[in-house]
């Protein structure tokens, strides 16, 4: 589409009463919004910010007399020195400019330069049409000589210091945006960490791939899908929770490393972590293992803290200041809940395993919650007693194999066969979970009958079983190694946010009820 100035717009104007608050008077004003169009003779360049800091080279005073250039922005900030000059803030893309507008260089009659300057008010969307140029104090700015107009008018007034209440910041996102900047600052942040994880992925010759967002069947995680019809199919349809299966078929496909950068969709709480709709990012690599997974892992995190905070410190919600350096600490988690609990865990493979957890929580006076699977109470275990001390990056690994229903089981140096996973916890919080796949497709449908009792135990977030994904393995999935971030953790982590509603651009919001 042609940038440019203005033509007239057919549409009729309204006649709108607004406050300038600037000098705290009412008046009427004719709401202008023309269509944006450029005449090179009369407009000349339009330019941006950053093609403005080309003359900072200018001396003080100096103007590019040669160069007619257009500015456009929202007006700030409005300074009327005498009625003979003006001077304006306008930011444009989050970048401040300074534009001058003064009778002796106005190309128009002393009254058109009135009315030009009076139908310009705080927070209106304008047009000034100039030449670059310093100060005599040497602040770059354009000063207007041709063109000085409204392109589409503000009709309310923009508070001039920052909105605190989170209902009126998430519920009015563009008013947070004009008038908070860290806000605004947050979402840049959050596009450059995207941004560095997909050249990450890229350098390394990964495929980035898009899947399914709509499926007969939510499978990858545990937990509650949104659920939805298709009338064109007569069919229930679920959002996904998860890309893992559809990724791991593409991998069985020949496709050796992809990857996917996408949302997620999880029908369950929200809290300052978790919010319905989320972003995550999910690796698999064949051929690779979890110390792999782990170095790569280490690698990214380390690189991208040092890419967006530089020398900037990082702390967690607590407070605690957060080192990245290599390597990052690991802890073995069957051998901390042996410790922790006082007990080997050997029973986990036995048919009885989740009567004697349930008692083991009883003697050790752990408070559990239904319902009650081997699964939920080997996670609430973690929980307690040892995601509460990885404040620094840590690695749990060697999880014990009820918790990871799609990673390959092995053998551990006491004779326990644990999942080959690992999870990355910073801050206290999950960030990576990664796994070496299963790819035994008769095992695979042992997991998922396991977790289909559960799922008729009450434990609805076990997913229904995937019998599709399992015929798929039968071709043959190499050994490969899958690895998933929380996009919106990772930003929070590194942006300093505290809730997640800071670091997601329209947040879900309880809609407003009317008594």
């Amino acid at each position: 589409m042609l940038l440019g100035l203005i033509k007239r717009s057919v549409v009729p104007k309204k006649a709108l009463r607004r406050t300038f608050t600037q000098t705290a008077f009412s008046r009427n004003r004719v709401a202008s919004y023309p269509r944006f169009a450029i005449d090179p003779k009369r407009h000349g360049q339009w330019i941006t910010a950053k093609d403005l800091q080309r003359y900072q080279t200018l001396e003080k005073g100096q103007k590019a007399e040669n160069d007619l250039v257009t500015l456009t922005g929202r007006v700030i900030s409005k300074r009327e020195s005498s009625a003979k000059l003006v001077f304006y803030d306008i930011v444009q893309n989050g970048e401040t400019m300074q534009v001058v507008a003064s009778q002796q260089r106005f190309g128009g009659s002393k009254d058109e330069f009135a009315e030009n300057n009076k139908e310009l008010c705080r927070g209106d969307i304008v047009s000034f049409t100039g030449i670059p140029g310093k100060t005599n104090h040497g602040q770059l700015s354009v000063f207007v000589t041709n063109e000085m107009k409204v392109l589409s008018t503000c009709i309310q007034d923009i508070p001039r210091t920052g909105i605190k209440d989170p209902e009126k910041r998430f519920r009015a996102r563009y008013l947070d945006l004009l008038v908070n900047p860290d806000s605004a600052m947050i979402l840049r942040t959050r596009t450059k960490i995207i941004k560095y994880i997909r050249n990450f992925l890229d350098e390394r010759d990964f495929l980035e791939v898009e899947t399914p967002v709509l499926s007969g069947k939510a499978g990858g995680a545990n937990a509650k899908p949104f659920e939805t019809q298709a009338h064109a199919l007569d069919m229930s349809m679920q959002l996904r929770i998860a890309p893992e299966l559809y990724l791991k078929q593409l991998v069985i496909g020949g496709l050796d490393r992809v990857y996917e950068i996408g949302k997620q969709f999880r029908n369950e709480g929200i809290d300052a972590d978790h919010n319905p709709e989320f972003t995550t990012c999910e690796f698999y690599q064949a051929y690779g293992n979890l110390e792999s997974l782990m170095s790569d892992t280490e690698s990214l995190l380390s690189g991208l803290a040092e890419s967006i905070c530089g020398d900037k410190p990082i702390r967690s919600k607590s407070g605690d200041l957060i080192d990245f350096q290599i390597p990052f600490k690991r802890i073995n988690v069957v051998d901390r809940l042996t410790q922790e609990l006082g007990t080997p865990l050997a029973f986990l493979d036995k048919e009885d395993a989740l009567d004697q957890l349930i008692a083991l929580c009883s003697t050790r006076n752990i408070k559990l919650s239904g319902p009650l699977t081997l699964s939920r109470i080997l996670d609430k275990l973690i929980s307690e007693f040892i995601e509460p001390e990885c404040i620094q990056p840590t690695f749990l690994y060697n999880h014990p194999l009820a918790l990871s229903p799609l990673a390959k089981d092995a053998i551990d140096q006491n004779g326990q066969t644990i999942a080959a996973r690992f999870e990355l916890f910073v801050g206290g919080k999950e960030i990576v979970n990664a796994y070496e796949e299963l790819n035994d497709p008769e095992e695979q449908r042992k997991r998922f009958k396991s977790q289909l009792k559960d799922r008729n135990d009450g434990d609805l977030e076990a997913p229904i079983p995937d019998t599709d994904f399992c015929d798929a393995l039968e071709y043959a999935l190499p050994p490969t190694a899958g690895w998933g971030m929380g996009i919106d953790r990772v930003v929070q982590l590194l942006t300093g946010a505290t809730h997640i509603r800071e670091v997601l651009a329209f947040p879900v919001m309880r809609p407003i009820t009317k008594e």
